[in-house]
This record gives C-alpha cells, structure tokens and sequence, in this order.
C-alpha cells in the first residue's frame, strides 16, 4: 500500500469514527463515549460551560432529562482535526444546525467543541448575492 493510500485509509476510517460518535448521541451512552481520552474536555461556547475528564461529562450526559436526536449531514477533516456538521433535535422539536469541532491526541478526542444554533430568515439586501 502507498503511502497515500494509507493516509487515505485513515482518514476515510476517521471520518466514519466521527460519524459513528454523532449518530449514537442520545442513543447509546456507552457507544458515545468511546472516542474520549479519560482527560478530555467537552465545550459549550454558547453556555459558556466547560467539562473537564470523560467521566464529569458522561454522568451529566447519562442524566440529561430530554431526548436529544442528532442527524450527521456532513464529515470533514484532517489529521488531528475533524468537525461533524449534524442538525439536532430536542425532545421532538425542531431540527437545528449545529457543529462539532473534535480535536484528536493519538487514536482518542482530546476536546470536542460544540456549537448549536438556531434557523433565522435571511436579510433581503443581500437576495441578489444568493445562489439559486
């Protein structure tokens, strides 16, 4: 195997690491956990919270009191780096964009920093610079 195939190999296998973690938030406690170092850091820029080591974060998440939904759209990365474009869902309700940036250390997430958003309408001074 060349040495591009393997670099292609691996970041094919990563990306599916990544999609596979998304797709079991809110699913399966366990499973989603499996990507973290013990020492890993979990964000939420928007709470401005910040969770130190695997274990504070997978207690917390294991006692969330609603359902959360994740739906992967898009995986992209490099190396170190991978960010999971997903829409997310709480309790049922309306799908929202969100993002997840993972930092890699090794073979595990050594920080993983989430963003959640909201839909808005678009301004209308910039409809003509849209794509159609």
């Amino acid at each position: 195997m060349t040495t591009t195939s393997m670099t292609t190999t691996r970041t094919s296998s990563r990306a599916d690491e990544v999609r596979r973690h998304l797709e079991v938030v809110g699913v399966d406690v366990d499973a989603e956990h499996e990507i973290y170092h013990e020492d890993a850091v979990l964000e939420f820029p928007q709470s401005r919270e910040r969770f130190e080591g695997l274990a504070s974060f997978r207690e917390w998440r294991a006692q969330y009191p609603g359902k959360v939904t994740l739906r992967p759209t898009r995986i992209v990365g490099d190396g170190d780096v991978w960010v999971g474009f997903v829409e997310i869902s709480y309790d049922g309700g309306p799908w929202r964009p969100a993002v997840a940036v993972l930092e890699y250390r090794g073979d595990l997430v050594a920080r993983e920093t989430i963003y959640v958003t909201e839909h808005f309408e678009p301004p209308a001074w910039r409809e003509r610079w849209r794509a159609r």
